[in-house]
């Protein structure tokens, strides 16, 4: 039996709007996060991821209140993340409706929460969320690859892209699946807000690399990237936010756009 291919539209939540920018920067408003969500689970997404984007510089909670009034909406998975540093912060995540908890700058900071997280919460509601972004300054003990005659690594980048890690996504991946995640959403960087395709370096490295779901998002810019990803890659899924948020294509249109190309989906 063939696996489908889930495509999940994302909600980037900054002071109660959903917002969309360019590299992490250069952020514009996209609408009201209650009305975008209902829509995309009425078109048929099969999940929704909901961000808040500025909850770990700012060392705050997630907002509750704006995550519950999504969950009664939507009748689609949904996972949430932003500022979860502790069980605390993800028990009050699910308890307000979401099914599956995004970890990005608290996992990095305190890798244990994963195993913590997964021993309390199961493993499927268990998230790494992994920004991750090109640097051409050679180090040992990394992956390398190659593009354009030039050679990179993938480094992590926390509180919200703006503090890089040291930490090479590739093994992170790894390592977080070790401790106890159940999904990757993994984030390029350099792509993020660009609309010029998905990064299939860094979305190949991290899939062969590990064995849990992995989902692609940063560049999509039209249905054909989303093709582009799932025939050069083996993702689960494909993240969008900029083509579904400015009315440039349904989510139904981008799913039959996918079915014609042989790629499996539900419709």
């Amino acid at each position: 039996m063939t696996l489908t291919k889930r495509i999940i539209p994302c909600l980037d939540v900054k002071d109660g709007r959903v917002v969309k920018g360019l590299h992490f920067k250069s952020i514009k408003d996209a609408g009201d996060p209650v009305e975008l969500a209902k829509k995309y689970s009425d078109e048929g997404a099969d999940e929704l991821v909901f961000l808040d984007i500025t909850a770990s510089e700012e060392k705050r909670e997630t907002i509750k209140n704006l995550v519950r009034q999504v969950a009664t909406v939507i009748n689609i998975p949904f996972t949430v993340g932003g500022g979860v540093n502790s069980l605390d912060d993800a028990r009050n995540i699910l308890l307000n409706g979401a099914d599956k908890v995004g970890v990005n700058t608290g996992a990095v900071k305190n890798p244990k929460l994963l195993t913590e997280l997964m021993e309390i919460f199961g493993r499927q509601c268990v998230v790494v969320a992994i920004d991750a972004k090109r640097n051409y300054d050679i180090k040992e003990n990394t992956n390398k690859f190659f593009e354009n005659g030039k050679q990179f690594w993938f480094e992590v980048f926390i509180y919200g892209g703006k503090q890089g890690t040291g930490l090479d996504a590739i093994e992170w991946a790894k390592q977080a699946q070790k401790l106890g995640a159940g999904e990757i959403l993994l984030t390029s960087i350099d792509k993020d807000g660009t609309k010029d395709g998905y990064d299939i370096i860094l979305t190949r490295g991290v899939v062969e690399s590990t064995t849990i779901p992995v989902v692609a998002s940063g560049g999509c810019g039209n249905p054909d990237d989303m093709v582009e990803i799932f025939q050069e890659t083996n993702v689960d899924a494909a993240l969008a936010a900029s083509i579904f948020h400015y009315q440039e294509h349904g989510v139904t249109s981008v799913k039959e756009n996918l079915k014609d190309q042989k790629i499996p989906v539900r419709l």
